[in-house]
């Protein structure tokens, strides 16, 4: 079950099926799309009601966050984040819109802080594609450092892409002090 999570200026909430116009809206600008590996675009309709309608029911294998920006007076859903639990993978998108105004940071270090603070995984792990820069950035800032490259199917490109790994661990605090008599 998907918790509530508030930050500073979002709240990181589970789907609904209001979100289902916002949700199309943002998914059909292929600039979103394109930095996606399964986001289609064009985006088809009925493609939103039945994402959600996935995720609600637990049928996706992920635990997904709208990301909601109401605390900050803007909209209901910017964007979506998402925790595959068998992968230890974080994945996340913002509407143009809201691009270099630093939500998806506050979301990700977020969803990860969560996500690490509860022992949902030992470590995380993020791709994005080499040509996402501010994607990249926003893991670094999030405390994910890069571990690789590999190649994925982007299904809006229609092509294989190279994506760059990102990895955080989860910060173990050391036991008592370990002294010589």
């Amino acid at each position: 079950m998907v918790e509530k999570i508030d930050t500073q200026r979002l709240v990181l909430r589970p789907l609904r099926t209001s979100d289902a116009g916002p949700l199309t809206m943002h998914c059909s600008d292929e600039r979103v799309a394109r930095m996606t590996t399964l986001m289609p675009h064009p985006y088809p309709p009925g493609a939103a009601e039945a994402f959600i309608e996935g995720t609600l029911a637990g049928r996706r294998g992920e635990d997904v966050w709208a990301i909601d920006a109401t605390p900050a007076g803007g909209e209901e859903l910017i964007g979506v984040v998402g925790f595959r639990p068998d992968q230890g993978e974080i994945g996340y998108w913002v509407g143009v819109p809201y691009w270099n105004a630093g939500y998806a940071t506050e979301a990700v270090v977020a969803l990860a802080e969560y996500l690490l603070g509860r022992g949902d995984a030992a470590n995380l792990v993020a791709t994005v594609f080499a040509d996402n820069i501010a994607s990249a950035a926003v893991l670094v800032k999030a405390g994910f450092r890069e571990t690789g490259t590999t190649d994925v199917f982007s299904v809006a490109r229609n092509a294989p892409v190279t994506a760059r790994i990102f990895r955080r661990d989860r910060i173990v605090a050391p036991g008592p002090a370990q002294g010589r008599d």
